[in-house]
């Protein structure tokens, strides 16, 4: 891998994990570098830890909403794409205090009280999620365990009746998987018009209906007599409904496939899932890193590292190298249970964008994770797994497993009152 071989917009080297060979040799030689993009507006690459957490954490120069978190600008896009500008409206497209002031409203619905009734519903629901695969002794894990969880915690959060979470699993897939040819039919844009139909609705119904969920929280929620817009509404709705399932998901599947690579790791955690599981997830989430990089615009003229940036600059985080730094990290590339400390960046680098769901995203990690270690101590891979197309989301399609039949356990029903 030599510097000029470095191209970051082929998501075919993605989707192949060669990325990490470049984002090596860019730390080591050029840790902030230029990148040219045929037809639009180039951009800076910071691949370095500290530098990430410097951009990320200085929101008086590095700006969210100027341009937008993706590579791309909002009108840079092609075609019908253009027409969903989210600068200003979603949280991630927010500088403060417009940030403040949004993330002190949906913070309601983020408490440790709401975040604590669903805790003993969604242990509940692990056990039903291994129950329904353990006798099989094989399945898709991705489809069959990574995804059910985080869908049916979003579903249960948004108060989503449970048997329409697939319709936002479908929403998901096909606003995130535009670029893979499992997706190549997905329409985007007909995908969000559609989460925000059903959103819209939900709202309706909890105006007139109130119920203990975010949605209430949500349309009811005052910060000195201001309240969220029905577009603001529908935009936070379907911020959660992609980065509450996608991110989750994609993050249990990394984990359980370095510790099927890692037998010993798999056989540490099993043995000592109380003394070792915590520790473990942070793990989980470095190795994972599901969100790749967000852009940032500079909004002055500054310097990183020893590259000089000019007011209107793009600047790309790029958080899954970040994680793989050798001087924050012993040995990046060893999956290892017992890091510690693990001062990982997969909920962001800090600061005013620290991930809103850091909380409830743990919790469901350590619940699956406690689950299937007790009760399938040898599940291996049976065949290739798929990684997702993109530079954008790490995502995993699908890993089949096999691993010895148990016996369901076969909980009584949840109380919900």
């Amino acid at each position: 891998m030599t510097l000029e071989g470095i191209d970051l917009l082929d998501l075919d080297r993605f989707q192949r994990l060669e990325h990490y060979q470049m984002f090596d040799r860019l730390r080591a030689e050029d840790p902030v570098s230029w990148h040219e993009y045929p037809n639009a507006q180039g951009f800076w690459n910071v691949v370095k830890h500290k530098d990430l957490v410097g951009v990320n954490r200085d929101t008086g120069l590095f700006s969210s909403e100027s341009g937008g978190i993706s590579i791309l600008t909002p009108d840079e896009f092609p075609g019908e794409a253009q027409g969903n500008d989210p600068r200003g409206l979603m949280m991630l497209y927010m500088d403060p205090p417009k940030h403040t002031r949004y993330r002190l409203l949906v913070n309601k619905g983020f408490t440790p009280r709401m975040i604590g009734l669903i805790e003993k519903y969604l242990e509940h629901r692990a056990i039903l999620i291994v129950d329904n695969i353990i006798e099989r002794g094989s399945c898709d894990f991705v489809v069959d365990v990574a995804s059910e969880l985080p869908l049916q915690a979003i579903a249960e959060i948004m108060g989503v009746p449970q048997e329409d979470r697939m319709k936002l699993f479908d929403w998901s897939n096909r606003m995130i998987g535009i670029d893979d040819p499992e997706f190549a039919d997905a329409d985007g844009a007909a995908a969000s018009g559609e989460l925000f139909m059903y959103v819209n609705e939900l709202g309706k119904q909890r105006k007139a209906d109130p119920r203990d969920d975010i949605v209430t929280k949500l349309i009811n929620s005052e910060v000195e007599g201001d309240s969220l817009s029905e577009l603001e509404f529908d935009m936070f709705m379907m911020l959660l409904t992609v980065a509450g399932n996608e991110t989750t998901r994609n993050t249990t599947s990394w984990g359980m496939w370095a510790l099927m690579q890692n037998p010993e790791q798999y056989a540490l955690l099993a043995n000592d899932i109380d003394g070792k599981l915590d520790v473990a997830i942070e793990e989980v989430l470095r190795w994972a890193t599901p969100v790749y990089h967000f852009r940032r615009t500079a909004l002055d003229d500054t310097i990183i590292g020893d590259k000089e940036i000019k007011k209107g600059d793009k600047v790309v985080m790029w958080h899954i190298s970040a994680d793989r730094d050798e001087e924050v990290f012993d040995d990046p590339y060893q999956f290892n249970i017992e890091r510690f400390p693990n001062e990982h960046i997969a909920f962001g680098g800090g600061g005013q964008h620290f991930c809103l769901g850091a909380n409830l995203a743990r919790m469901e990690l350590k619940l699956i994770f406690r689950e299937i270690m007790e009760r399938i101590p040898d599940m291996r891979l049976a065949g290739d797994v798929e990684i997702l197309r993109s530079n954008f989301i790490g995502g995993v399609k699908h890993m089949p497993v096999t691993y010895s039949a148990g016996a369901r356990r076969n909980p009584a029903p949840f109380a919900t009152s």
